[in-house]
């Protein structure tokens, strides 16, 4: 059986609250004050929840939907897919940022993870890896159904990440 649970406690947001980084710092949350921003984030939060809806998870029983926003506006939902065997199971960010690649687009704003879990959980090490090549500086959005809310910054998340950088052999 798997357990829902994270490694260790997060900072999470009380809606309308401040923003606590994983520093432990305290501060408004960045844009959030602007209308339009305000109705991104919602339309963010509930795409992802439609997908997590769509999940196939029949071994973990653990959901996710995720939507990732693309540097040019555009919104790409995606869910988890299980498999039978293990390793052939897709993790909705990886998911998300698959289908948004095949559409043409490259970078990106922010990523807005919806699961099932009873705290906020960030993107596994497979989905960091993935999501740093296109965008270091994404921002992580995680909600719970209960709306728990944390926020990352991947770089932050992935610290020393290996990048397409790293194969530059002149940097011997």
């Amino acid at each position: 059986m798997v357990r829902h649970r994270v490694s260790r406690p997060w900072p999470v947001l009380p809606v309308g609250g401040e923003l606590l980084t994983v520093a432990g710092k305290a501060g408004k949350r960045p844009g959030m004050a602007h209308v339009g921003r305000d109705l991104q984030a919602r339309e963010l939060r509930e795409r992802a929840t439609a997908a997590m809806e769509q999940a196939y998870a029949p071994y973990s029983n653990f959901h996710v939907g995720a939507a990732l926003l693309g540097s040019d506006g555009s919104i790409t939902e995606a869910c988890n897919v299980e498999n039978a065997a293990f390793p052939a199971g897709t993790c909705a960010e990886r998911a998300a940022l698959a289908a948004a690649i095949a559409r043409g687009v490259r970078t990106f704003q922010s990523i807005t993870i919806v699961t099932s879990a009873e705290v906020p959980t960030p993107p596994c090490g497979m989905c960091r890896q993935a999501l740093i090549e296109f965008s270091p500086d994404l921002e992580i959005v995680s909600v719970t159904r209960s709306g728990q809310e944390a926020r990352w910054i991947l770089s932050d998340l992935l610290p020393f990440a290996f990048t397409p950088r790293s194969l530059d052999r002149t940097n011997d």
